[in-house]
């Protein structure tokens, strides 16, 4: 294979150095100081403009007056003639807290569980919680002092209301007050209801919500210009257009040091780069030429949960400070006071479908170096202000589902009932439904240009009209119509839909036309049928048996997302059995072919410099990261997890690398999983065993102790091996070189064993671990492409009458190859401008005639992009090989 990765290449980085050029010791940290001294300084000076806490308050205080007024629009909202929908609506605008200008705190909260007038009301309260000395949010433990004070807010059917003054509101330079509802409920008990549309939660969804001044931090925006520019319509709203391609990127896989403000540091130095015009490294070219950067979800996730009660995971009382019950009153004693807290800054480690829906207004602290809301803002004003121009901003939003932590921290109205994830969303409910768009509003309000809706064809919902099971594509739409307001502009941002109905129904890849969204909605986009979850280039054959997708992509594909890697298809491309027939052009190891499948000069020549649609890249993909779906916040399933991913560690992760390499895996290495055959092999048993268990922990323990314990060597056990699967996986450690962690094997050891699986390999996951192994001629290769397509914004649209593509295939080869025409007015006496493609997709060399397969002058051609390493001398022949590719353009 030629393709600028050449034979003797070195292994590329993702975790398969070659021993001549192994991974530096500190390859592998994720830390903020591995961006040396400017990282730091920047970090000291955050700390030092942390405003000192003054230690006299004034009280908390509901404002009569006020209040009044707030209870009196709701009331007019609630008698007025509107449809229920739209009543929730307004009345979500106005939910949460809200620090005014006057320096009051307007708040809200929907507590339909209160709502029967069976709880006294001296046992419904709002707690605040004001930290009374100065907090760091970026150490990783402290203990604080905070004021602690109640008041009873104002009920009003399923609403609370109120108008408070003495709250402080977080900024930029310090925390403000936290704040929750409680009650006293039939037993007795305390429980917490928090704000489902809390601006600020910096220590996670179990801990009361941070007040923010949203205000403050709107109108010291450096992008606030921005948001003014586009046409508008006779409203006055701005229509965001779509941008011509797409970076999709994992917070905490994407920057050193796994937040926001580190992503934002990187586009700083490239963008200072490129005002003194310095040359860029190969990994900062992977982060531009883009319009578009798609965030993986920000909302706050599923948190680690054992022995925890609420408000215990990141943010800790001390057991004498909770609340108490008075025996004889059976009232809350609740008394103004001083207590100590324990602050535990958060380290969730997820790919971010795993939320909870709870706080998605917010964004999910661990993203956040500083805890502050402000990061999100400047990393989105970094883009919108980049000195080649403005980047956009997409959220990615998961409201299909909600894991099933959601049941701990939402109201029963949200959920449904049970589903594969863990929990229906009830959207079909007027007020669920009002809160989820507000939520979107808010998290919008921060700045973002488009979304991208996760699983679209997860909104369901049976009609009793109908008697069927029916797709809710108005909630859909509604999703696609919420207005932005920043400063005094609004727009509408732009919508792209995952959708794959009839998704999950047998054979849905097969049957779905990826396209009833972009047909209900025509300004929309949808993920097409090759960028979808169901992707696997790394296999013989592959693009030759896509054909008949890639022939509805260049017919009809002008409104999907196009490409082959994201965060879904590069997960796939590592549950592929080794043992299929995998196109070993692409690669020596499992690693190589792995990467190169997802990093195809080919694929990508074809699809930013010829194919319709909206093009995107995943940035594990382009920098040849390692990538899975890791998370280090479940204790009842990681097990589970952990088993399910064992196909990292064949396609991922190089046999001398994870031995020789003692800075590699550290915490499975500290447990005993010193050799990497040995860990493959036990992961194969411990999936085998949860599969026949049907994920019976206990059990699972068993069986492991069993087959690697004691018993391993009865005659009675290894006759077992021959009739069970799971027995004959684990049967085969049983070597005298064993490890003895194999031998000690229990539920507790099974769930350490998992996080550290998990952490371990998240932390493989960030690509700048990989930054000195790129190759730089494909980097370049691939900047080129992406400022082709800039420069040609016509390749968007689908392919004309006059335009031609096709492929030779053969059973072992398959070549693409094509000639577009730009188009031009009608009667437009001059020639339009011309380009040809040909890319090698996969197997043997093929002698390329392009002239004669498409009745072409070659003397009026030349070469315009090809792929790194090809050398054509003629263009009327020449050679081409697996993942090779030639653009040419038309000159006279």
């Amino acid at each position: 294979m030629d393709s600028g990765r050449t034979a003797t290449r070195p292994y590329p980085k993702t975790l398969c150095a070659p021993l001549r050029e192994p991974l530096r010791p500190s390859a592998l940290k994720n830390s903020a100081t591995a961006y040396g001294t400017k990282t730091n300084l920047l970090l000291i000076n955050y700390q030092r403009n942390m405003t000192k806490t003054a230690t006299k308050r004034t009280p908390i205080t509901l404002i009569t007056d006020e209040t009044q007024k707030l209870l009196d629009w709701a009331d007019s909202v609630q008698q007025s003639d509107d449809t229920i929908f739209n009543k929730a609506k307004t009345l979500a605008t106005r939910l949460g807290a809200h620090h005014r200008a006057d320096g009051l705190t307007e708040i809200g909260f929907w507590a339909p569980e209160l709502a029967a007038d069976m709880f006294q009301p001296k046992n419904i309260y709002l707690e605040v919680l004001t930290p009374l000395n100065d907090i760091d949010p970026t150490l990783p433990n402290q203990k604080i002092k905070v004021h602690r004070e109640h008041l009873q807010l104002e009920k009003q059917g399923e609403y609370f209301w109120g108008v408070v003054s003495g709250m402080r509101p977080g900024t930029k330079d310090q925390i403000g007050s936290f704040y929750w509802l409680k009650y006293l409920d039939f037993q007795n008990e305390i429980q917490t209801i928090g704000d489902v549309l809390a601006y600020s939660l910096p220590y996670g969804v179990y801990a009361p919500a941070e007040l923010y001044d949203l205000n403050q931090l709107q109108e010291k925006r450096s992008d606030l210009e921005y948001f003014g520019q586009g046409d508008a319509d006779e409203s006055g709203i701005i229509r965001v257009h779509p941008p011509r391609n797409i970076l999709q990127i994992h917070i905490t896989t994407a920057a050193k040091e796994g937040t926001l403000a580190g992503l934002t540091r990187i586009y700083q130095r490239i963008a200072e780069k490129i005002n003194a015009n310095d040359a860029l490294t190969p990994a900062e070219q992977c982060y531009i030429g883009y319009d578009a950067v798609q965030l993986l979800p920000i909302e706050p996730t599923v948190e680690y949960r054992m022995e925890h009660d609420l408000g215990q995971g990141f943010f800790i009382f001390n057991e004498d400070d909770l609340d108490e019950i008075d025996p004889e009153t059976e009232q809350v004693d609740y008394e103004t006071e001083d207590i100590k807290i324990t602050l535990k800054k958060p380290d969730i480690q997820n790919w971010g479908y795993d939320i909870v829906i709870f706080g998605s207004s917010a964004t999910n602290p661990s993203v956040l170096e500083t805890l502050r809301p402000d990061e999100l803002v400047e990393f989105i004003s970094t883009l919108h202000t980049f000195p080649t121009g403005p980047i956009q901003v997409i959220f990615d939003i998961v409201y299909g589902h909600a894991d099933n932590q959601a049941l701990d921290v939402l109201n029963g109205r949200f959920l449904k009932g049970p589903n594969m994830y863990g929990q229906d969303v009830n959207h079909q409910s007027p007020v669920v439904r009002a809160i989820l768009l507000e939520m979107q509003r808010r998290k919008n309000n921060f700045g973002v240009d488009g979304i991208r809706v996760d699983g679209a064809q997860d909104f369901k919902f049976f009609n009793p009209l109908s008697g069927r099971v029916e797709y809710d594509d108005a909630y859909l739409n509604d999703m696609g119509a919420v207005v932005q307001d920043i400063g005094s502009h609004q727009r509408r941002l732009f919508a792209i839909f995952e959708d794959g109905r009839p998704w999950p129904a047998q054979g849905w890849e097969e049957i779905s036309t990826y396209r009833d969204i972009v047909e209900f909605m025509p300004d929309a986009f949808q993920w097409g049928p090759l960028i979808f979850a169901h992707n696997t280039p790394g296999l013989q054959k592959f693009w030759d048996k896509k054909w008949r997708r890639v022939c509805e992509v260049m017919q009809v594909g002008e409104n999907w997302i196009t490409g082959c890697g994201n965060h879904d298809t590069l997960r796939r491309g590592t549950q592929v059995e080794p043992g299929l027939p995998i196109n070993w052009n692409l690669g020596k190891s499992l690693p190589e072919v792995l990467n190169t499948a997802y990093n195809n000069p080919a694929v990508t020549l074809w699809v930013y410099g010829f194919s319709p649609g909206l093009p995107m890249d995943f940035i594990n993909c382009t920098m040849e990261a390692a990538w899975g779906f890791f998370r280090n916040t479940d204790d009842r399933y990681g097990v589970k997890v952990a088993a399910e991913e064992a196909g990292f560690l064949d396609w991922q992760v190089e046999k001398y690398v994870y031995n020789d390499q003692d800075n590699i895996f550290p915490r499975l290495k500290q447990m005993g999983f010193r050799k990497i055959d040995e860990l493959r092999q036990f992961m194969r048993g411990l999936y085998d065993a949860i599969e026949e268990t049907n994920y019976d922990l206990e059990e699972v323990a068993s069986l492991c102790q069993r087959y690697l314990g004691a018993e391993s060597e009865k005659e009675e056990v290894k006759q077992e091996a021959t009739q069970r699967k799971s027995a004959a996986q684990l049967q085969k450690l049983n070597v005298p070189e064993k490890s003895q962690v194999l031998t000690e094997l229990d539920v507790g050891k099974l769930k350490v064993f998992a996080r550290a699986f998990m952490e371990d390999m998240h932390q493989a996951c960030n690509v700048w671990n990989y930054e000195d192994y790129l190759v730089p001629e494909l980097a370049a290769f691939n900047l080129t492409l992406r400022r082709f397509r800039h420069d040609h914004p016509w390749l968007h649209y689908n392919l004309s009458g006059l335009d031609r593509f096709n492929r030779i295939s053969e059973d072992n080869y398959t070549l693409f190859y094509g000639l577009r025409s730009q188009p031009t007015e009608e009667g437009a006496s001059e020639t339009p401008y011309q380009m040809a493609m040909v890319s090698h997709m996969g197997g043997d060399p093929i002698t390329v005639t392009l002239g004669d397969w498409l009745q072409l002058d070659l003397d009026e051609w030349q070469i315009a992009i090809a792929s790194p390493g090809l050398e054509v001398s003629d263009l009327r022949s020449f050679e081409l090989r697996d993942t090779q590719a030639l653009l040419l353009e038309r000159v006279s």
